[in-house]
């Protein structure tokens, strides 16, 4: 068998990579564990609930399909934290679940990690997409939560490496053009106290640098094109101290002129009986997924802060 030079190419950038992605995430472990044994150093639990959010389908602090600029954990700026989630969404024809955990370093700094696996017998009987995710997020400036009398909201950047699952299965196929890919993004979040009939109001705006097919699933780019930017919303309003209720949309781009894509909206539900523990339940509508238009239904997540 003879392979071409682009081949031989491709798979010394795909082992580059790894071993970077390897490199950063063995440095983040050392600092987080390092930082866990250095004198006088403060374990996770101190913040209030909620400042942490919940965790979005990616593994990022966030919404459900949004990430927030706040840091994941309830970690104080001297503080370590930890969160584990678990997330299943079912349209009917198509089902996602996600499980995933994240590190949240002196209220600044974010590592997460995601896997998911996305079930689509209605189109492709016995076969099983997914893919890995690997995040960062740094908080630049502002707080959203103790800096109530300032405009300024609390702003965090971004990046999550993202390889695609047996992307020589279906997703080059349809006309992905790779199959592991970085998406960018900037987010801005401000909680907004007593804002609405004496309700505390929390809102994100972000924008996103990506060339993904259905969040990854189906590989990055195709027929051509390259990244987008693309505006990503969330809002909420704390009905109780334990129940939060709110919106979200996500616009993605649609590469592939085999499959057409949209945007993606759900309306959510969070309840935290304990400052440790949420549980979300919402209605998504993801738009069209392979060729299959009005794709609704049942978004159920649990997170847990350690």
């Amino acid at each position: 068998m003879i392979h071409s030079s682009s081949s031989r190419g491709a798979r010394v950038h795909r082992a580059a990579l790894a071993g970077r992605l390897s490199a950063l995430c063995a440095l983040g472990a050392l600092g987080a564990l390092g930082a866990l044994g250095a004198p006088g150093a403060a374990y996770a639990g101190d913040r209030l609930e909620w400042t942490g959010a919940v965790t979005e389908v990616e593994g990022s602090a966030g919404g459900g399909l949004v990430p927030w600029a706040l840091i994941g954990g309830l970690g104080t700026d001297q503080e370590i934290g930890a969160t584990g989630f678990a997330t299943y969404v079912s349209t009917g024809d198509f089902a996602l679940r996600t499980e995933g955990a994240s590190l949240g370093i002196d209220d600044r700094v974010e590592l997460s990690f995601a896997r998911q696996r996305f079930y689509a017998s209605s189109v492709a009987p016995g076969v099983t997409l997914g893919q890995d995710i690997v995040g960062v997020k740094v908080r630049l400036a502002g707080d959203a939560v103790f800096a109530p009398d300032s405009y300024l909201p609390q702003i965090a950047v971004g990046a999550q490496y993202k390889q695609t699952l047996n992307f020589d299965q279906i997703p080059r196929a349809v006309g992905a053009a790779r199959g592991e890919d970085v998406d960018f993004y900037v987010s801005a979040t401000k909680l907004y106290f007593a804002a609405l009939a004496g309700h505390n109001v929390i809102v994100d705006l972000t924008a996103r640098r990506t060339r993904a097919n259905q969040f990854g699933l189906l590989g990055f780019g195709g027929d051509g094109s390259g990244y987008s930017w693309v505006p990503e919303a969330s809002a909420a309003v704390w009905l109780t101290d334990d129940l939060l209720f709110g919106g979200e949309y996500r616009d993605k781009p649609s590469n592939l002129a085999a499959f057409r894509e949209n945007s993606a909206e759900d309306v959510f539900l969070a309840w935290s009986p304990m400052k440790d523990l949420s549980f979300t339940v919402a209605w998504a509508d993801l738009g069209s997924i392979a060729g299959k238009t009005a794709q609704r239904g049942a978004y159920l997540s649990v997170w847990v802060g350690i």
